[in-house]
């Protein structure tokens, strides 16, 4: 072979080589910015799945419904009147509710009972009404004391002024309907709330308030 023609044969395959080299880069480099995209693809979709079940997740623990709560804040004296043998007592309750819900509630008309040592003093009325999604308010309800029923406890009664210290409780249950997101039900609301009380100025020593909400859904 002449040198000439050799020199002809390794240019060509040098070219070949060169060629296939760049070839083989330039598919690496397109697979590879390939499946670097597929991978942030993917990436960028598990987070938003991700960021969506969180979501959803806080939506329903924000939608179920949960229980109002109850607080006696003052007891005041407000009549005395004489029911020969014993005096009977009018008393105003101020009771602090709270409405933890995303909806609002309304609630029919109820009693609250008030007991001294297992049994029911008095009562107070609670009138029908509504309370705004997420919120406080004040009620104030008017309670009657029957003293024939304090004097079935005249020792114990007698004891607890001695002590300054007097225990009782208070039975509520309240009914009405609130609808929550998806939620349209009817709810009833039981209350119980042991109370120490200073039975001289009335003064509220210390409480503990349960409440419990059953739902009904329509």
């Amino acid at each position: 072979m002449s040198l000439a023609l050799l020199r002809l044969v390794l240019s060509i395959e040098s070219f070949t080589l060169i060629g296939n080299s760049k070839l083989s880069k330039s598919s690496f480099s397109k697979l590879s910015m390939g499946s670097t995209g597929q991978k942030v693809k993917w990436s960028w979709s598990s987070a938003l799945i991700g960021a969506a079940s969180a979501a959803a997740a806080t939506s329903l623990l924000s939608a179920k419904p949960k229980d109002p709560t109850f607080h006696l804040i003052s007891i005041d004296l407000t009549s005395l009147k004489l029911n020969l043998p014993v005096l009977d007592a009018d008393l105003m309750l101020t009771v602090h509710v709270t409405n933890p819900n995303i909806a609002a509630i309304h609630y029919s008309s109820t009693t609250m009972s008030i007991l001294y040592d297992g049994t029911v003093l008095g009562t107070a009325e609670v009138k029908a009404g509504s309370q705004p999604a997420r919120s406080c308010q004040l009620l104030r309800l008017p309670a009657r004391l029957d003293g024939m029923e304090l004097a079935q406890h005249a020792r114990r009664f007698f004891s607890d002024v001695a002590k300054r210290e007097m225990k009782l409780e208070a039975k509520l249950d309240i009914e009405g309907a609130a609808k929550v997101l998806w939620w349209d039900h009817s709810f009833r609301v039981h209350v119980d709330s042991f109370v120490t009380v200073d039975p001289v100025f009335l003064d509220i020593i210390g409480q503990e308030n349960r409440s419990q909400m059953d739902l009904f859904l329509a």
